[in-house]
């Protein structure tokens, strides 16, 4: 993707960070020559190879898995916390612009089945279920239950390039960055105050 000057993300660890935090992602690849993207959490993993991954799944009624063998490199989008920025919040004229978060990774999809679907399952499962009073595990459900994993099909994407942007108003001097950040803080918008948080922890 594209990506202005002093706005490349750099720290490895910051991102993977990041993947792990913010993935609900958008699956890219082409069906019958056109474009096709699905909505879909997208997990961060290590294979039995010790490789970085991305796995999750699909229904079949989706066309687009059935595009994997013949169309295996794929893109996948995440986006974190976004705002618009005022130009009103400067102490010169200038134009406005907006702050983000988002991070592409590139990859060679394959689909997994038998005990590698299960495992991807249950890590999906369990950490979203880890918050809940009751949380529910995979192996716990009936065989009637897991019958509905017949209408999945279960991938996993090898991780290839990562390019992320964190686009913070870092080409602002002290005192803008300072004040964009208290205009942000005032919107009460979850979105714009999570980029001023974000704002707050970058280094300057």
């Amino acid at each position: 993707m594209y990506i202005a000057d002093g706005y490349q993300n750099e720290n490895d660890a910051e991102i993977l960070e990041f993947l792990q935090a913010n993935s609900f992602g958008i699956l890219i690849n082409q069906v019958d020559g056109k474009p096709w993207a699905t909505h879909i959490p997208l997990e961060l993993d290590v294979n039995e190879a010790g490789q970085k991954v991305l796995f999750g799944h699909l229904s079949k009624e989706n066309p687009q898995w059935k595009s994997f063998a013949s169309d295996e490199k794929v893109l996948a989008v995440f986006s974190g916390p976004h705002a618009y920025i005022s130009s009103s919040w400067y102490d010169h004229e200038n134009v406005p612009t907006w702050n983000y978060i988002a991070v592409h990774v590139y990859g060679t999809i394959k689909i997994i089945e038998g005990e590698a679907m299960l495992s991807a399952l249950n890590k999906l499962v369990d950490k979203y279920e880890a918050t809940s009073e009751n949380p529910v595990r995979i192996e716990d459900l009936s065989k009637r239950a897991m019958m509905q994993t017949r209408g999945i099909v279960s991938f996993e994407i090898l991780i290839e390039d990562i390019q992320a942007v964190k686009k913070m108003s870092q080409n602002r001097d002290a005192k803008n960055y300072e004040n964009i950040i208290s205009e942000l803080q005032k919107t009460g918008n979850p979105d714009s105050v999570a980029v001023a948080g974000e704002m707050l922890k970058c280094p300057r």
